[in-house]
């Protein structure tokens, strides 16, 4: 109905488009949501993800305007009487204190129909104070109202209520199962690779689908078309470097980034000394890297293909190795440990421009999670008479899991009139599921062999989707964004399918305030295992199957959003969300107790809802730039054999959460940034009372009686997650010097992780005072922690 009354629209008066693309003049990266308009008519339309904009007007003369936030507004008079492609090249501000890559200002807050979705600058990434001074993704998006942290220092994201399976990371449109290096303290995903970061969690549009909670959208710089350009840091525990440029000046171009750790290189003499001092010769270390690579070619002005790429892996290892004589004979003993995980994933990409009106991206896309525990042992000897070694012993265990998938995916954006932009398209995901694989191989010197392998079988399922949205205008006041996404999932000959209603409106009250609505549904085929905040590499990725149903969430949002002097940004949301099919370990189970098939394990069918408020106020130009947020919310769970099957908190019901991001400039070669964060205590299961026991057993010795009396314990439990640990707080502050020289830019940053160094609380447990009394005691790893790095740019 939408295509047809776009197309009489069209039919009714002589109309042309002019279309193209909008880009950074120094380095030809394309700007998305830039802000496209004709001042005569006032009608205008924003760039899609790839910088494509199609504005279609009455024949006449049009006053182009092309905004966006840290560049120069691009001006040109255009006598509209044919269709026109132009590409728009947009030069940098020269007000530098106001120079800020964002993709939203102010007044688009207020004027996109879009609610719950956060546009976050690079240039914010690396000026907030950070964990070991290492500018971090997921961090940063930790401090937006909405989403909470796990465990202090990690990775992990819990988003109005959601778990930590239910967030969808995209780089490069291709999915990320785990997004954590060492144990979730640094996330994979490097800010010199990245151009923008929009993080969604509600009113989703419909080209976006598969979890309940929160789509992060990263995307990669295509690489600079004009010159060689490269950046670099190092810091206390880790290096990186980026190098772009062109292959064929404005018509081909690529980007390499790699980061390493070298805590294992620091750390080794200090390990030997100390084994070598006790008589062993192990090496023991962790290390982790990653490496982002892409390559950007340009057909015509239709055609532009992209290859990208990333890999990165964690590997925490023990090598151990022990000589002695015995009676004799010479034994030389090996010892091996260790923990192997990491990500990998391809996207082949080409866009394609139709006629004036419709643009495509086609993807071909590949993604895999592995993870591999080992423990592998041997003794051989070796008698003075004998030639060679013999086998005296031999133990060589492996556990393996992970995720794989191949797929391929279609866009359409078709641009028929300013007052309607319509998406459409498709996906299509092979899975393939390693739930766990364990293999046993003993040998001892009677020549005996035990082999066990314990397999959870590879588990193959098919998803698909196909969506429609039109963002459409009606009137000059109501904007609205209304769309369906279908989705089906094929695994083990049971199938599911879902029809996802999805709709955002906003409605203008005046040129400042703007008043919002949102409703969507979600589905989600795959579920996450774990049993730790802290993100283990072994927490299981499972599909959802005919005993397991796939997961679902309806959520409601109502907002308001206000800009003052196109400076400042204020918006208000209110949201509802209930969850089902939810899975949690049954009670007493858990990864490291779970034996057979993981279904046996599980409870299954849980019920969840979380329902809050959040608050965000925001300035992103001038010297002083940052945000306050603040979140008030309730999440619960309910499961029929947990708790007695009543309703119990969520191990991340965070009643009050508040963060405070300044960023301010005092002048061209010194900036200050600071992080104050406040938040409600984790709720979890302590006993909360303990009431004694006597018991006596008799026994007989010589025709006498004897009775021991033992004492025991009970503990009482109210409620699951019944207790509250202390509540969260932490003061960083950096400060960052910067310095011109004959290469290019440098920057020296000082920094101070928990300025104020509050002990707060990474996990509880009792024990017994010096008295021999029973107490709680709360552990906590991070005090103060200064840091140094340096940086640079050629």
């Amino acid at each position: 109905m939408l295509l047809s009354l776009s197309i009489s629209l069209i039919s009714y008066c002589q109309k042309y488009t002019i279309s193209g693309f909008v880009e950074d003049a120094k380095s030809g990266e394309k700007l998305l949501a830039a802000t496209v308009y004709d001042k005569f008519t006032g009608l205008g339309t924003s760039t899609n993800e790839y910088g494509y904009f199609a504005l279609t007007l009455p024949e006449s003369e049009i006053s182009l305007s092309v905004s966006y936030v840290g560049y120069t507004t691009y001006c040109d008079t255009v006598m509209l009487n044919k269709d026109l492609s132009v590409n728009i090249k947009m030069e940098p501000s020269l007000l530098l204190d106001e120079v800020i890559v964002t993709t939203s200002s102010p007044k688009d807050v207020v004027e996109n129909v879009q609610m719950s979705m956060i546009s976050i600058p690079i240039k914010e990434i690396k000026s907030i104070p950070m964990f070991m001074g290492e500018a971090d993704v997921i961090k940063t998006i930790q401090l937006m109202p909405g989403v909470q942290s796990g465990t202090e220092g990690t990775s992990g994201l819990y988003v109005r209520g959601g778990g930590p399976d239910q967030n969808l990371f995209l780089l490069d449109g291709v999915p990320i199962y785990n997004v954590s290096h060492l144990f979730g303290f640094f996330s994979v995903f490097n800010p010199d690779a990245i151009s923008n970061i929009t993080l969604t969690k509600g009113g989703f549009p419909a080209h976006y689908g598969g979890r309940l909670s929160s789509v992060i959208d990263i995307r990669l710089k295509d690489g600079n078309m004009k010159e060689f350009h490269g950046s670099g840091s190092v810091g206390l525990i880790a290096s990186k470097l980026m190098l772009e440029g062109p292959i064929v000046k404005d018509k081909a171009s690529f980007i390499i980034t790699g980061r390493r750790t070298y805590v294992d290189y620091l750390a080794r003499p200090i390990i030997r000394a100390v084994n070598n001092s006790q008589g062993t010769t192990a090496d023991m270390g962790y290390y982790f890297y990653d490496l982002n690579a892409k390559l950007n070619y340009k057909i015509s002005d239709k055609d532009r293909i992209f290859l990208s790429g990333y890999f990165g892996k964690d590997n925490l290892y023990s090598n151990d190795e022990v000589q002695y004589v015995y009676d004799d004979v010479q034994y030389k003993v090996l010892k091996k440990y260790g923990l192997i995980w990491g990500n990998g994933s391809a996207a082949f990409r080409w866009n394609h421009v139709y006629g004036s009106k419709l643009f495509s991206n086609t993807s071909l896309i590949y993604s895999n999670y592995s993870y591999n525990n080992y423990d592998h042992y041997s003794k051989n000897a070796k008698t003075y008479s004998s030639e060679g070694d013999t086998l005296d012993e031999k133990y060589i265990y492996d556990n393996f899991s992970g995720i794989e998938d191949y797929g391929g995916v279609i866009d359409f954006d078709y641009r028929p009139l300013p007052s309607h932009t319509m998406r459409f398209g498709g996906k299509y995901l092979y899975h393939t599921f390693n739930p766990n694989t364990e293999s046993v191989e003993a040998e001892g010197n009677t020549d005996s062999i035990i082999s066990i392998n314990s397999n959870n079988k590879n588990v193959y399922a098919h998803e698909y989707y196909l969506y429609a949205e039109d963002n459409l205008q009606i009137g000059s006041r109501i904007r609205a964004n209304i769309g369906a996404h279908y989705s089906a999932f094929f695994v083990n000959g049971e199938a599911y399918h879902s029809i996802q209603p999805r709709l955002s409106g906003r409605l203008l009250l005046s040129d400042n305030l703007s008043f919002k609505v949102a409703f969507s549904r979600m589905d989600q085929y795959i579920h996450l295992l774990t049993n730790s905040s802290i993100g283990l590499p072994n927490d299981l990725w499972v599909p959802a199957t005919n005993r397991t149903p796939p997961q679902t969430s309806y959520q409601s949002a109502l907002g308001m959003a206000y800009n003052l002097n196109d400076k400042w940004s204020f918006t208000v949301e209110g949201f509802y969300k209930t969850m089902k099919n939810l899975i949690d370990y049954e009670e007493g189970s858990n990864l490291s107790t779970r034996t057979g098939d993981w279904e046996d394990a599980i409870e299954r069918n849980g019920k969840g809802a979380s329902y809050g408020a959040e608050f965000l106020v925001r300035k992103d130009l001038g010297k002083l730039k940052g945000w306050v947020g603040y979140t008030l919310s309730y999440a619960n769970r309910q499961f029929e054999n947990i708790n007695n099957g009543n309703v119990f908190p969520y191990t991340y019901d965070r009643r009050h959460d508040i963060s405070v991001v300044l960023m301010y400039k005092l002048n061209e070669k010194t900036d200050f940034g600071l992080t104050w964060v406040y938040g409600t205590g984790r709720a979890t299961t302590l006993g909360v009372a303990r009431y004694s026991t006597y018991q006596n057993e008799p026994s007989y010795n010589n025709g006498y009686v004897y009775y021991s009396f033992y004492d025991s314990d009970i503990e009482y439990y109210k409620g699951k997650n019944g207790f509250r640990e202390p509540a969260y707080h932490r003061l960083d502050v950096s400060v960052n010097r910067h310095k011109d020289t004959r290469w290019g830019h440098r920057t020296l940053s000082f920094g101070l992780y928990n300025g104020y160094n509050h002990l707060n609380t990474f996990y509880m447990h009792f024990g017994t005072d010096m008295y021999g009394y029973r107490q709680l005691y709360s552990k906590s790893f991070f005090p103060i922690i200064p840091s140094i790095s340096y940086s640079f740019d050629f």
